[in-house]
C-alpha cells in the first residue's frame, strides 16, 4: 500500500491548489494518505505507515517534510517518493524529480530506487544542506515570516544583509577564524536553483564544505549571481572542500539550518558526518 504524508502548510499559500491536490491524492487506489497540522507529525505518520508495511511512503511537501519523512525511513527497506510543493524543494530538485503535481506523482508511483547519502550534524540528519552564517540566518527570519514562497526568501535575505554580521568558529580545533557562512552540501543547492555545491554528488561517500569567507556589503550581488549560475566555487571567496566528517567549535550557540528549517544550535560544537547510501528514494 502507498502511504503519502502531506503537508498543506508548505510552499505558497494557495489554497485552491492544495485543497485539489488533497482530492487526487485521496482518490488515488490501495493508499492511504495522512495531513499534518504540526511539526513533527510527519514523522510519527511515516512510523505508522511502516507499522502499516507500506510499500512506498511518499512525502508531500518541501524540505522539511522529505527531513522529517526520510529522517525515519533510513533505518528501513522502504522507499521515500517526493511530490514537491515547497518554498525551495532543493532536493527534489537535485534528484530531476518533476515540480508540476502530477508528473511528480507518476514518478513517485512508478519511478525506480536508488540509495543516497545522508549527511549528519551532532547525529541529526539531512539530505540536502545545512549550515551556519549568514544562509540560517535567512532561515530564521523567514521562518518568523507568516508567508511562504520565493519572494518572502528574497525579503529575508535583504532583511538578513542589513544586520549580519560574519560568525567565529575554529575548524577541527584550529585557530578562530570569521567566516561569512559555512555549508555542509550533500546535495548541489539549497533550493529554487541556487547551487552552493555546482558538484555534489548524493551518492558519493561525500559532504562538501563551503565556505564563504567574510565579504563586503557591495561584493555579495556578484556572489549571488555566481550562486544561481552554477558558478560560486570560481569565486576568490568560497573554499569549498570534500569531507567524511568534521568538527566545528562556534565561538557561541548560532543559528543553524538544515534542509531549509531553521534551528537554534543545542551547544557551541557541531560534530559532522555522512552515512553512506543510507536511504532509498524513487527517482
Amino acid at each position: 500500500m502507498l502511504h503519502f504524508i502531506y503537508n498543506p502548510k508548505a510552499g505558497y499559500d494557495n489554497a485552491a491548489l492544495k485543497a485539489n491536490i488533497l482530492k487526487k491524492l485521496q482518490t488515488i487506489p490501495n493508499s492511504k494518505v495522512w495531513v499534518t497540522t504540526k511539526v513533527l507529525e510527519a514523522g510519527s505518520f511515516t512510523k505508522i505507515a511502516i507499522e502499516d508495511k507500506a510499500s512506498r511512503i511518499i512525502a508531500v511537501g518541501g524540505d522539511g517534510t522529505v527531513n522529517e519523512v526520510a529522517s525515519v525511513l533510513t533505518e528501513t527497506t522502504i522507499p521515500l517518493g517526493i511530490i514537491p510543493i515547497g518554498s525551495g524543494n532543493g532536493l527534489a530538485r537535485h534528484l530531476n524529480i518533476p515540480l508540476q503535481y502530477e508528473a511528480a506523482l507518476d514518478k513517485a508511483m512508478h519511478g525506480h530506487e536508488i540509495a543516497i547519502d545522508v549527511g549528519l550534524i551532532n547525529n541529526k540528519m539531512f539530505f540536502c544542506t545545512a549550515g551556519i552564517g549568514f544562509d540560517a540566518k535567512v532561515a530564521q527570519l523567514f521562518a518568523k515570516s507568516k508567508k511562504r514562497g520565493f519572494f518572502n526568501y528574497i525579503k529575508a535575505t535583504l532583511s538578513a544583509l542589513t544586520i549580519y554580521k560574519p560568525i567565529e568558529i575554529s575548524i577541527n580545533h584550529g585557530p578562530m577564524q570569521k567566516v561569512y557562512s559555512l555549508t555542509f552540501a550533500n546535495a548541489s543547492q539549497f533550493g529554487n536553483n541556487a547551487y552552493i555545491s555546482p558538484f555534489s554528488d548524493l551518492q558519493d561517500a561525500y559532504i562538501e564544505m563551503v565556505k564563504i569567507k567574510p565579504i563586503h556589503f557591495l561584493n555579495v550581488a556578484l556572489l549571488v549571481m555566481q550562486l544561481f549560475s552554477k558558478k560560486i566555487h570560481q569565486s576568490s571567496k568560497v573554499d569549498i572542500q570534500s569531507i567524511k566528517s568534521i568538527t566545528i567549535q562556534c565561538s557561541r550557540k548560532e543559528p543553524l539550518h538544515m534542509d531549509g528549517e531553521a534551528l537554534l544550535t543545542e551547544n557551541a560544537t557541531l560534530e559532522i558526518s555522512i552515512d553512506p547510501l543510507a536511504l532509498l528514494v524513487i527517482v
